[in-house]
C-alpha cells in the first residue's frame, strides 16, 4: 500500500508546482532551470529533487493539471441550450480563465510557441475531437437559422485569441490602459462583438 503524503510533503509539492508555474510561464521551458524553481519554492535543490526528478517532470505535471481544466469551458457548450447564450457563456468562461489563470495561459502559450513538443499528441487527439464535436453543434445552429452563418472552427479560434490575449499580453494591455483592470470592459466589449457577429439578419 502506498503511504499517503504528509501535510509537509503536500505543501512542498504544491510550492514546487506553484513556483514552477511562475518560472515556466515567465522564462519558458528552455529558459527555466531547477535552481530557479527551487529558489522560487523556498526549497533546496536536493529537497526539490526528492519530489520531482527533473524539470521535465515538473513541467509535465503542470501541463497535465492544466489540460484537465483547459478544455472544460468548451466541454460545457450545450447543444440543447439557446445558441447565442451558449456561445456567449463560453466567451465569458474563457475570459474568466484568462483573468484567474494568467500563469497557466502563458505556460500553455509557451508550449504552443515551441511547437507543442510535450502535448502535440493531445492537441491532435483530445483537443481536435472536442473542437470538431462543438463545431458541428455550432454549424447545426447556423444551418437551422438560429445564429448567423459563421465558420465554426474559426469562431472558436477567434474566441481563444480574443480572450487569452488578456492573459498572454497582460503587461501590454495594462500599460496601454494606464494600469487599469481590463476585464470588466473586455467582458462588455466581447459580448457586443460576438452578439453582433451571431445575430441573424432579417
Amino acid at each position: 500500500m502506498t503511504k499517503a503524503p504528509t501535510r509537509i510533503q503536500q505543501r512542498n509539492r504544491a510550492a514546487i508546482l506553484s513556483a514552477g508555474l511562475d518560472v515556466f510561464s515567465q522564462f519558458g521551458f528552455r529558459g527555466t532551470t531547477l535552481d530557479q524553481i527551487a529558489e522560487a519554492a523556498g526549497l533546496s535543490k536536493p529537497n526539490l529533487l526528492y519530489y520531482f526528478p527533473s524539470k521535465e517532470a515538473i513541467h509535465a505535471a503542470l501541463l497535465e493539471r492544466l489540460l484537465e481544466t483547459w478544455l472544460d469551458p468548451l466541454k460545457a457548450l450545450d447543444a440543447q441550450g439557446e445558441p447565442v447564450e451558449e456561445i456567449m457563456a463560453y466567451v465569458q468562461r474563457k475570459l474568466t480563465m484568462s483573468r484567474d489563470y494568467p500563469r497557466e495561459s502563458r505556460l500553455f502559450a509557451n508550449e504552443i510557441l515551441q511547437g507543442a513538443p510535450r502535448i502535440g499528441a493531445i492537441l491532435q487527439d483530445d483537443l481536435k475531437t472536442l473542437v470538431d464535436e462543438k463545431a458541428k453543434i455550432i454549424q447545426s445552429w447556423a444551418d437551422a437559422g438560429r445564429i448567423a452563418q459563421v465558420d465554426p472552427h474559426h469562431l472558436i479560434f477567434s474566441i481563444w485569441s480574443l480572450t487569452q490575449h488578456y492573459a498572454d499580453f497582460d503587461v501590454q494591455v495594462r500599460a496601454v490602459l494606464g494600469g487599469h483592470d481590463p476585464f470588466p470592459d473586455a467582458a462588455a466589449h466581447l459580448e457586443t462583438l460576438f452578439a453582433r457577429m451571431l445575430k441573424v439578419e432579417p
